[in-house]
């Protein structure tokens, strides 16, 4: 089964990313997989505020991930897999990867202005030739008909 990763979090533009993976999961008989990522607190003196920092950061993260969980759900009847990580973000996707033969494609949203995001810089920059999936990157400046009309 072809699945479409995406990378959650709450901006505009990973729910543009979203919206255009189910979109070609259901075109295609696939499924998509949502990711979120949290980053690893900075070491801080008393490992029990570490740990709280850690655990809110993650709680978050799974907020995030099951509320667009529910969003395609509802939206384009598709549960999709979830998974909520901690680490370096670019890393976590290459491992996603790596261990699921299924994934065909990384969908990754991009802002409607500025510079590139963290991810789509790491994978539209020198190393981009080298994974083994399709990276689509959907422009944050498109309406969610636009991105519809895309997704046929």
């Amino acid at each position: 089964m072809r699945t479409y990763l995406v990378v959650v979090d709450d901006s505009n533009e990973a729910r543009l990313a979203q919206r255009f993976a189910a979109r070609r999961a259901q075109r295609t008989g696939g499924n998509v997989h949502l990711v979120a990522v949290t980053e690893p607190s900075q070491f801080v003196a008393w490992g029990g505020v570490q740990a709280t920092i850690e655990d809110e950061a993650r709680e978050k993260a799974e907020a995030v991930v099951k509320a667009a969980a529910n969003a395609l759900a509802s939206a384009h009847a598709i549960m999709p897999r979830v998974s909520v990580r901690q680490g370096d973000a670019a890393s976590i996707v290459r491992e996603i990867i790596s261990e699921d033969s299924e994934i065909a494609a990384l969908v990754l949203g991009a802002a409607a202005s500025g510079p590139p995001g963290p991810l789509v810089a790491h994978f539209t920059g020198h190393d981009s030739g080298s994974l083994p999936v399709t990276v689509m990157i959907v422009p944050g400046s498109l309406s969610e008909a636009e991105v519809d009309r895309l997704s046929e």
